[in-house]
């Protein structure tokens, strides 16, 4: 297997595993030459990528395809000038060309900041000047490259782009990667350099960029050999755009570390919780992820038509799970839903792992590597029952600290002595153990909305509201919903000459959709007269979250 040659997979308990587990790696280990283009030196045909979109086209990748793909892309990337250290943002959706583009990124030593489609030109200004940003690849669709467009015009430099396609001020990708030469010889990397960011919301402030160095992909062989349980014959479906972390968890990195196949549904159309239901069926899914609104849309479905006879493994995470939805989907398929807790910053930390009876609504055990628990204040670990803060120990940070951790933020290296303090790195979410060990969450310590299995930063909103006239000040919170986990709701103090009006939410709802990325827009909007604030003047979200939960039940 593998595996076998980076650790142990033959545990017989989750207190050996818990104990024992470890990883051994070369010491500039590189993903695109240590393992995808190791696989299709020893396994040419197997089996790498199933793709297919929404128009019924449909792609079957080999890890020797994979190999030849990638190397054409490094010498495309040379061709732009783009090398060791640049950054490069990609905006690709789930193209299948993301994947060639990841691999190429690492073997030349490029950091890759994946990013969704959806971002207007505002998010992207901040973000590629934040980040330094040589490069834009995206898919080559008219709102897309306009935003990026008028992105690079504020921007000025020399800013790079490209698109899946001829576009007018892009370089066209494809044409190039196809007249790329597809020799490549292994460059020599700094691995303990960035190899990977992305840009996650926050409270206070615009997004920071949390960077990962070239051994993270080994944090994630818990992910999907413990947690995902996968092996040679699966055929894993995440659900998740490129654009995301959740992609790094399941639609690449340890999943073809253990040998499995991926499978990827490109749609461009409305989300339809029929057609995952229907391509688990055609083509045969072993493994199934996807956050708990994509599990609450199956159950309001009638399973009876699908045979589902393929699937065997099915994993949760993104937001906390309602029990009804376990024991729903249990009684409909006969499969139990393992839950796992992660973050941007880390691979998974917290998981129901194979040796583990899922409890519903508890998200797992710790798990081995990253050894996440309940801390108290003082930073010592809680007893069963009291409730903490989930915290990874790190010894020396960041120069000793579990594989798959982030190294840092990009661009701002003091910002991490706001979360890694005193032998910890704190989460920011509150839980408790109970006598088992098995964790359960209890919230967020700040006041990121997690809605749809999107992070969500009240500031980003709050900002993009101020920049209508009828906005004088906001909080941004989130409302419970049965679907979403939480909605996005903007409670709103009107500007002098401005009255409350439906036509009024309306108008800002859609506002916000042109000025930021639309899965951001406030679903809710509330009109008061003041905002409840601490004497310091901070808005207090905290109260206005407790009056919505409250009339709520």
């Amino acid at each position: 297997m593998f595996l076998d040659r980076f650790c142990r997979t033959d545990f017989a308990s989750y207190e050996e595993f818990y104990e024992n587990y470890s990883v051994t790696y070369p010491e500039n280990f590189n993903y695109g030459y240590d393992v995808t283009d190791v696989l299709a030196a020893e396994q040419p045909e197997k089996t790498a990528l199933v793709w297919c979109n929404d128009l019924g086209d449909e792609l079957k990748v080999t890890f020797s395809e994979v190999k030849r793909q990638s190397d054409k892309y490094c010498n495309a990337l040379r061709a732009l000038g783009v090398g060791a250290g640049d950054v490069i943002m990609v905006m690709l959706k789930r193209r299948y060309e993301f994947w060639y583009f990841a691999l190429a990124s690492h073997k030349i030593g490029a950091v890759i900041i994946p990013a969704t489609h959806m971002l207007k030109a505002k998010d992207i200004v901040y973000r590629a000047a934040a980040a330094n940003v040589k490069m834009i690849l995206s898919v080559c669709e008219d709102g897309v490259c306009a935003e990026i467009a008028k992105a690079k015009e504020k921007l000025g430099g020399e800013l790079i782009l490209a698109a899946l396609g001829a576009r007018e001020g892009f370089h066209n990708w494809r044409e190039l990667a196809e007249q790329a030469d597809e020799t490549w010889q292994r460059q020599a990397i700094d691995s303990n350099k960035p190899m990977l960011a992305y840009f996650t919301s926050g409270t206070t402030g615009m997004p920071k960029i949390v960077a990962h160095d070239f051994y993270y992909p080994l944090g994630h062989i818990t992910t999907a050999k413990f947690w995902h349980r996968l092996d040679a014959d699966d055929l894993h479906l995440t659900v998740a755009d490129t654009g995301w972390a959740k992609c790094a968890w399941g639609k690449i990195y340890g999943q073809w570390m253990c040998e499995a196949a991926l499978f990827v549904y490109d749609y461009d159309t409305r989300f339809h919780p029929l057609d995952f239901l229907k391509l688990v069926d055609r083509y045969g899914v072993t493994s199934f992820c996807a956050p708990p609104t994509i599990y609450r849309f199956f159950i309001k479905e009638d399973l009876t038509q699908y045979s589902l006879k393929s699937l065997r493994k099915c994993t949760i995470a993104g937001e906390p799970l309602n029990p009804e939805v376990y024991e729903q989907w249990l009684a409909a398929t006969g499969l139990k839903l393992r839950e796992g807790f992660g973050q941007t910053e880390g691979p998974v930390m917290v998981g129901t792992t194979v040796w583990d009876e899922p409890r519903p609504g508890s998200m797992g055990r710790p798990i081995a590597g990253i050894r996440c628990d309940v801390y108290d204040s003082r930073g010592n670990l809680c007893e069963p029952g009291e409730e903490g803060e989930l915290c990874v120990p790190v010894e020396d940070y960041p120069k000793k600290r579990p594989l798959g951790l982030f190294m840092g933020f990009l661009g701002e290296p003091e910002r991490v002595h706001s979360v890694v303090y005193g032998g910890l790195y704190h989460t920011g979410d509150t839980a408790w153990r109970d006598e088992d060990g098995y964790i359960w969450f209890k919230g967020r310590n700040d006041d990121i909305i997690k809605s749809s299995g999107y992070r969500i930063g009240p500031f980003e909103v709050e900002s993009a509201l101020l920049e209508h006239p009828a906005v004088k000040e906001s909080a941004v919170t989130g409302v419970p919903d049965p679907v979403r986990g939480l909605s996005v709701k903007a409670t709103i103090i009107l500007a002098q000459g401005y009255s409350p009006s439906e036509a009024l939410k309306k108008e800002l709802q859609e506002h916000v959709k042109r000025v930021t990325a639309p899965y951001k827009y406030p679903r809710l909007i509330e009109f008061v007269d003041e905002l409840p604030k601490t004497i310091s003047g901070k808005i207090r979200r905290v109260e206005i979250r407790q009056k919505d939960e409250d009339r709520v039940e």
